[in-house]
């Protein structure tokens, strides 16, 4: 044989004959002819065989393309039934040799069951984010002074129960210093703020584990997908982590102090570290993101195999040279709505919002005088070499500062992107549902910003500050969804849609 099929590559099987092959160097279709009776050397290739292809069970096929022994003549019952079913096409890895030939079957495309799932994961996951707002606004995060990670999902039953936890919550500085006069039962809501959040939390892990191990198991994932399962979990455990990381920076012994010791900065109020509350909201997006990507993807790739055609035209158009800065600034666009949503995290652990309650001006002017900006106050080293950036990070006004000029750019770059988006389908440069997907952003960013200015101007309202920040995570989920639609499928993926477009 020639030394082209001797390398690894993909074949395209349906109706019993090869029909093509996938360079995967150069990701190039062309026609391959049958494998010889006698070959030179055994060598493995992969292909993707038709979800409803009688053959799988019989042995006539394979001798009319060798005379070696049957193609299923060393597959299990059970991988027979695997490609006999009616799920999503599957690869194959063949080692063929002078003896016959041996299948290895494994799945390309993801059971859509599996982006069902992992869309309703990262639904819930959204739902955590608004909760954990509302326990932060209602200042019930700090209530549960300890991390029961099994046994403090059950909540005080009996009197005795509530007012051991009630003794507990009154040796916290946040009791001390601001709750003092607090009784039992106004005690009992902000337990069962933060008692909802922790719980939500693990339900959340049971619920994508426990799936996941199932689907994995039942091969209901392709192994692209399975890794990001994995990690996904990964991320779950770390977040419960890094929750109570979180909370114990609020219930240190330093906000008792009376003076401040020199080389470091006291704070009067308790509160949870602004850095970890940015770590532990950037967590929460990064899962909810990984989630709402992968789910998407396994639904996008289940819907292409339908209509082939219609997905390689899109595809095509999508394949455009001149789309590839507009591709990028999608993605950049994606990167600057998450960096402005964790400066709002930074906004919200400083209560930043609760100064400078007009919009667009900050006391006199659009920017506040620059004593207030870089005030030495926050500069913990003697020749104030750290002056800059700690006021940039925990100084209220300048980070309420930094948040209006990063909400400002993200609302211009939107509309930006909006208007160009415009141009390039005004000369059918991009699909429909690409230009239909920029609309919505622009939606979502203008509500945004009238939340934003709201929850300013009225001293930051509960309901309408809960609001902005689920308004923030909508906001990004629309510019993912976006970049979902302008993504180019896998080589792999591509091949198979072309060959379906032309067996239908």
């Amino acid at each position: 044989m020639s030394r082209e099929l001797a390398r690894p590559a993909l074949f395209f099987v349906h109706n019993a004959s090869v029909k093509s092959c996938l360079r995967a160097q150069q990701s190039l279709v062309r026609s391959c002819p049958p494998p010889p009776r006698q070959l030179a050397g055994p060598f493995r290739v992969s292909g993707f065989f038709q979800k409803t292809a009688p053959w799988l069970l019989g042995r006539q096929s394979a001798t009319s393309i060798s005379k070696g022994p049957s193609l299923f003549s060393g597959l299990s019952e059970s991988a027979k039934r695997l490609f006999s079913s009616s799920a999503s096409p599957r690869v194959a890895e063949l080692d063929i040799g002078n003896n016959g030939f041996l299948l290895r079957p494994r799945r390309v495309i993801t059971d859509k069951r599996v982006g069902f799932w992992l869309v309703g994961s990262a639904t819930l996951v959204f739902g955590i984010v608004v909760l954990g707002g509302l326990t932060r606004l209602t200042e019930s995060g700090l209530s549960i002074t300890e991390w029961k990670p099994v046994t403090g999902s059950i909540p005080p039953l009996t009197q005795g129960d509530w007012e051991a936890q009630f003794e507990k919550y009154k040796e916290s500085p946040e009791f001390k210093l601001l709750n003092s006069n607090m009784t039992l039962e106004e005690f009992k809501f902000i337990f069962f703020m933060e008692w909802a959040h922790r719980l939500w939390g693990r339900v959340i892990g049971l619920s994508f584990v426990l799936p996941g191990l199932y689907f994995i198991l039942r091969k209901k994932t392709s192994p692209r997908v399975s890794r990001r399962i994995f990690g996904i979990a990964l991320l779950i455990g770390f977040q419960g982590f890094i929750g109570w990381w979180m909370v114990k920076s609020g219930l240190s012994d330093h906000f008792l102090k009376d003076n401040i010791e020199e080389g470091k900065y006291k704070d009067s109020h308790p509160r949870v570290s602004q850095y970890r509350l940015a770590t532990h909201l950037g967590l929460a997006f990064a899962v909810y993101l990984s989630m709402l990507w992968t789910g998407l993807e396994a639904l996008k790739e289940n819907r292409w195999i339908k209509e082939p055609k219609q997905a390689l035209r899109n595809i095509s158009m999508l394949s455009n040279p001149v789309l590839k800065p507009y591709k990028y600034a999608a993605a950049g666009l994606l990167g600057l709505v998450f960096l402005t949503a964790m400066s709002g995290a930074f906004v919200a652990g400083l209560d930043a919002g609760l100064i400078y309650n007009e919009f667009p001006y900050m006391g006199e002017g659009f920017i506040p005088p620059r004593s207030e900006l870089f005030s030495s106050f926050y500069a913990r080293r003697k020749d104030d070499s750290d002056l800059i950036w700690r006021n940039m990070l925990e100084n209220p006004v300048t980070v309420q500062l930094i948040h209006r000029i990063m909400a400002t750019t993200s609302f211009a770059a939107i509309v930006g992107f909006h208007f160009l988006s415009s141009r390039l389908y005004r000369k059918t440069l991009i699909p429909r549902i690409i230009y239909r997907g920029s609309h919505g952003v622009v939606g979502f960013a203008v509500l945004q910003v009238a939340l934003g200015i709201t929850t300013l101007l009225y001293l930051v309202p509960t309901p309408i500050a809960a609001s902005h920040q689920a308004g923030s995570l909508a906001l990004l989920t629309s510019v993912l969804i976006l970049c979902m639609r302008l993504r180019r499928p896998r080589g792999a993926i591509q091949a198979l849609l072309g060959t379906l477009a032309q067996t239908k």
